[in-house]
């Protein structure tokens, strides 16, 4: 057999190989061949399907990508968001923590908490306390005695210390702080609190000769004293004298009782006990008061008291107050002080029936240190022969008073000054106090101020000493120098009648009544509230002056409620600084009128600054606002107090 025959029946070639196009030739050549021919009805045989088409693919991805993204962003924003928040809680509680007081902290950090300095301060005070209470007990006594004398009730005779002791009880300091504001000194305040064993017994005599031993018991006391070293000096211990006093009375309980007795069997004696012995605290040694202990030889007359000031004050009226009568309206009255003594309390005129009064009053108070003392109004209830009710109080700082300029604010009435919290509204009062000639009056937020965000109104005038030059305090009284008539007669006169008419007419001291023409500009109102069933109030305006009642009025704006009038009326005014001008919003309806609101206001802004222009908020909306020009055309007139 043919050797390759045998070798192709042993090796076969597939039928592939033939339709292979690619096809390697002994020299490693690629040699393409063309495909069989066609014969006969054989078809083409159609090209293998490709890879599908991509469209789709994009669209889905395009979608995932933005759906990712979008993930992605709401991510970062609430992680942001959440570090916002987590910043401002942070911030809040720094805040917080900033504003603490000794009280706070202490409810937080018990006894065992205190500084080691704290503690050793208390345990050094224990141990000298049986010799401090040795001279402090006849220090009191020589302090306090007068004046429980100065103010012991008039059915007393005599009020005087049988025995005065501070038992063995130490008290403990629970704060210090340094007050750096003087230089030329130092200033320490100690916060203690002390509930004692004192043996304190009073000997009150009665004008119908009964001699009643009284016991003081129960004294619960927590204050803050001040400690002032000054003047510094460059001599051993450095310092020369030493003035202290009871900066802030924090609480102050006792009980008193009849020695073998009960006080609750005389009537009124127990009340005007207690009350001599709070003024004589207060008059004795509380702030501003102090009490001088000299060190090295000098003269220190000027750390002693002394007053620096004069406020003016002018109680306008009050709104919306609570009604503490079962029938009919409270009958209210104000009692305003800045030191609660009797002697400097001031009580305005009662006002019957009424939960919105108008007093109009003014008062003057002694300022003895206006970078730590306070304006205070209290409103009460008249009841007649009871005590009156108490319906509400409010206070201002003096020290945010600039002086010869009005402090425009609005507070609100709260039950207890001490507990700042309470929220409950009693309602709001207006003091108006007078300012110099040409000065601003407002803030430049007044207009931002309203009743409904503050509702007690004070404007506080304070005066200081040795600033007359300054500006001029119309509520007090002029030195005038010589009439007309007077430099008439001079000049008829010898030079001695003269010199004795000009001496007359320097000394002489005349009230000032502020008589003038107002002109008052009632140009436009805004946001008034609607009074008509379309959604509309067809307003106008009623001038008056509250002491002469004299009356005018706008013409009527139908179906506006941000109506213009830009109409002038001119308005005698008899005693500016005691007048007030009311101007209230009608709605006009054809078978009547419908009250609106209404702005209260004193003429003393428009005296001073003799022309104003402003929005005036109206009482009784919530953000409704007059437009008024107002000018003040003075006629002054005098005459002798």
């Amino acid at each position: 057999m043919n050797p390759a025959l045998a070798k192709a029946k042993l090796f076969p070639l597939s039928p592939l190989r033939f339709l292979n196009p690619w096809r390697r030739n002994s020299s490693q050549e690629i040699q393409i061949l063309p495909p069989p021919p066609l014969t006969g009805d054989v078809q083409p045989r159609a090209p293998p399907a490709g890879p599908p088409a991509r469209p789709m693919g994009f669209v889905v991805g395009l979608l995932l990508g933005v759906v990712v993204g979008v993930g992605l962003v709401m991510v970062f924003v609430r992680s942001e968001n959440a570090r916002s928040k987590s910043r401002e809680q942070l911030a809040a509680s720094v805040v917080a923590f900033a504003r603490m007081t000794i009280e706070d902290s202490r409810k937080l950090l018990p006894a065992e908490f205190y500084p080691s300095w704290l503690k050793w301060l208390n345990l050094e005070l224990t141990k000298i306390w049986p010799y401090v209470n040795e001279a402090a007990s006849e220090l009191i006594r020589n302090a306090v005695e007068p004046v429980l004398e100065q103010y012991k009730p008039a059915i007393l005779a005599s009020l005087k210390f049988s025995k005065l002791t501070l038992g063995t009880v130490a008290p403990q300091f629970t704060g210090v702080s340094i007050i750096e504001e003087d230089k030329s000194g130092i200033t320490m305040e100690l916060e203690l609190q002390w509930d004692g064993n004192p043996s304190i017994i009073l000997d009150i005599r009665t004008r119908l000769g009964v001699a009643l031993p009284v016991q003081v018991k129960n004294i619960g006391f927590t204050g803050v004293f001040r400690l002032i070293f000054k003047p510094l000096v460059q001599e051993f211990p450095c310092f020369g004298a030493v003035s202290y006093s009871l900066r802030e009375k924090k609480k102050l309980d006792f009980t008193l009782k009849v020695v073998g007795g009960d006080i609750s069997s005389l009537p009124g004696i127990s009340n005007a006990l207690e009350g001599t012995i709070r003024d004589a605290i207060e008059d004795s040694i509380t702030w501003p008061v102090r009490k001088i202990i000299s060190i090295l030889p000098g003269d220190y007359s000027d750390l002693e008291l002394k007053p620096v000031g004069i406020l003016e004050v002018k109680l306008v009226q009050a709104s919306d107050l609570t009604n503490k009568d079962m029938i009919g309206k409270s009958d209210p009255f104000a009692v305003l002080y800045i030191r609660p003594l009797q002697d400097r309390m001031k009580t305005s005129k009662t006002i019957n029936n009424d939960l919105n009064p108008i007093w109009n009053e003014h008062f003057e108070f002694i300022v003895e240190d206006a970078t730590t003392q306070n304006l205070t109004v209290k409103i009460y209830d008249d009841e007649g022969l009871q005590p009156p009710e108490f319906i509400g109080c409010a206070q201002v700082k003096l020290k945010d008073l600039q002086p010869g300029k009005v402090k425009d604010v609005w507070l609100k009435l709260v039950k207890d000054l001490e507990v700042q919290r309470d929220k409950k509204d009693r309602g709001q009062f207006m003091i108006e106090e007078a300012q110099e000639y040409g000065q601003r009056f407002y803030s430049s937020n007044h207009d931002k101020l309203r009743q409904e965000d503050s509702p007690v109104h004070l404007e506080l005038l304070y005066c200081p000493y040795g600033m007359e030059n300054e500006f001029i305090n119309p509520f007090a009284s002029q030195n005038l120098s010589m009439t007309s008539l007077e430099k008439i007669l001079k000049d008829s006169r010898n030079a001695t009648e003269a010199a004795s008419i000009d001496r007359t007419a320097t000394k002489r001291k005349k009230e000032v009544i502020v008589r003038g023409v107002l002109s008052v500009t009632v140009i436009s109102a805004k946001d008034l509230p609607v009074m008509d069933v379309m959604g509309k109030a067809d307003p106008f305006v009623l001038i008056r002056m509250k002491k002469t009642d004299t009356r005018n009025k706008t013409r009527v704006v139908n179906g506006s409620l941000n109506p213009i009038w830009n109409q002038t009326f001119d308005l005698v005014v008899e005693d500016g600084l005691h007048d007030m001008l009311i101007l209230e919003v009608w709605d006009h309806d054809t078978f009547g009128k419908d009250y609106m609101g209404r702005c209260i206001m004193t003429l003393t802004r428009v005296i001073m600054e003799g022309e104003v222009r402003d929005s005036f908020p109206l009482e009784g909306t919530t953000s409704a606002t007059l437009q008024l020009y107002l000018k003040w055309t003075p006629q002054p007139m005098y005459r002798d107090c």
